[in-house]
């Protein structure tokens, strides 16, 4: 894989939507090098799972992101996120995102990948409906991958954590399976996403009222990214993703466009 390719693929993955396609990927920018990313996305959502259970409730959700990637060292990322959201008449900045990322160990061509990182409410946004943009919750979130890229440019990474939640929001585990290829100014991969939480209430359950930070959220996903440099400093990218099943979540499509800008520090 080229070095361009290696700029900005942790930016696509920052400029999803909130349940994204793993909070980290599997290459690395290389010292002094850099990404800005602007990204914008939409999802029309026809069906809400009341806990589990499949209803005709929707939704329309906007969102802006601007994502910000250094390369520390050639084994070592910096990325911080701020997405701005707009669920029809709720709209504000959600959470902002701060994640670290170490290439721990490499056999051959296989390397294994530790990241830590926190996210935490930029405002104070509504809380209270099914346009809520967030659980106004503060996440300490670890992640392990392990990550296989053959000379072809074909890879695949598989990676979970844990996600420790403050305030009353449920613990969850995640999970992510990717493949794709990067090769010369192309890049594309397809995902499988899942999320397990830990207890927590469900829409429309007891006890009333109901305090919407306590939510259990599950889900099932699978999406598809496309990368296409433009130049040496920009790129450009478009996502495909589908929410199949969960619990508390809505189900149906997000689509998803993004401009990057690479740069290097000297």
């Amino acid at each position: 894989m080229n070095k361009l390719l290696s700029l900005v693929l942790f930016s696509i993955i920052f400029s999803a939507d909130g349940f994204g396609q793993g909070r980290i990927d599997g290459f690395f920018k290389g010292e002094n090098n850099g990404a800005a990313v602007l990204g914008i996305g939409f999802e029309d959502t026809k069906n809400y799972f009341i806990g589990t259970e499949k209803s005709d409730l929707s939704r329309s959700l906007y969102y802006f992101n601007l994502f910000g990637a250094y390369g520390i060292s050639d084994n070592l990322d910096v990325n911080i996120s701020v997405p701005y959201i707009t669920s029809n008449d709720n709209s504000n900045f959600q959470d902002v995102s701060v994640f670290i990322k170490y290439k721990a160990f490499s056999f051959g061509k296989l390397h294994l990948i530790t990241a830590a990182g926190i996210s935490t409410p930029l405002t104070n946004y509504d809380l209270g409906g099914l346009n809520d943009i967030g659980q106004q919750a503060t996440v300490i979130e670890t992640r392990a991958m392990a990550h296989y890229k053959w000379t072809s440019g074909w890879f695949a990474t598989l990676q979970s954590g844990f996600s420790f939640k403050l305030e009353e929001t449920p613990n969850s585990i995640p999970v992510t399976i990717k493949g794709g290829k990067a090769a010369g100014n192309w890049y594309y991969d397809m995902y499988y996403d899942f999320q397990h939480s830990f207890g927590g209430i469900d829409y429309r359950g007891t006890p009333r009222p109901q305090n919407f930070s306590e939510f259990g959220v599950d889900y099932h996903k699978v999406g598809v990214t496309v990368y296409r440099s433009i130049s040496d400093s920009l790129g450009g990218y478009a996502s495909l993703s589908y929410l199949l099943s969960g619990r508390n979540v809505f189900q149906g499509a997000g689509y998803g466009l993004g401009l990057v800008y690479n740069f290097k520090v000297n």
